[in-house]
């Protein structure tokens, strides 16, 4: 079962196949989803879904659905994956442009970085960062991580690896 987790403005829950207009519309928008394998057709953004539903069952941890508190509209994704071949489970998120620049993201990843260090008992939490995706640095630096290395990944990009403390240790 995946569990709910909520704050004030924001519910993370499980993705669910009514969340598809969603991915569908984040993964065609070219800008957007730049950093996240897109853009992509509407096929492969169901895959992604599918994809994110089924790793939770694979793992036993996963992403999370983004839905606000106030109108239960789904703005994005947050939480951890882990695909095969890559060295260690990430952090990752995304927002609908409508939804970014407001703190959700912030919001949403201490929720979920909570949640490994409480629930799944980590040690360390990481996220991996294209160079050329300034906005997730700034979150990143917001959420206090720091560079712990610089590695090649499966994919051969060469990507910092960030360390993100629990937001518990403000």
């Amino acid at each position: 079962m995946i569990p709910e987790l909520t704050s004030p403005r924001l519910i993370l829950r499980a993705p669910c196949q009514e969340d598809f207009q969603v991915y569908k519309s984040f993964y065609a928008d070219a800008e957007a989803s730049k950093f996240y394998g897109g853009p992509m057709l509407a096929s492969s953004a169901w895959k992604q879904l599918a994809m994110e539903i089924g790793h939770w069952h694979l793992k036993g941890y996963g992403m999370w659905s983004i839905e606000l508190r106030s109108t239960r509209e789904m703005v994005g994704g947050c939480g951890f994956w882990w695909p095969s071949g890559w060295p260690r489970p990430e952090l990752t998120w995304w927002l609908i442009k409508s939804a970014q620049g407001g703190g959700l993201a912030t919001e949403a990843s201490n929720l979920a970085i909570d949640f490994a260090y409480q629930n799944l008992n980590w040690n360390t939490v990481e996220t991996h960062l294209d160079d050329d995706n300034a906005a997730a640095r700034k979150l990143v630096l917001r959420l206090r991580g720091t560079i712990l290395t610089r590695e090649i990944f499966p994919d051969g990009i060469e990507r910092n690896v960030y360390t993100i403390p629990s937001p518990k240790n403000n």
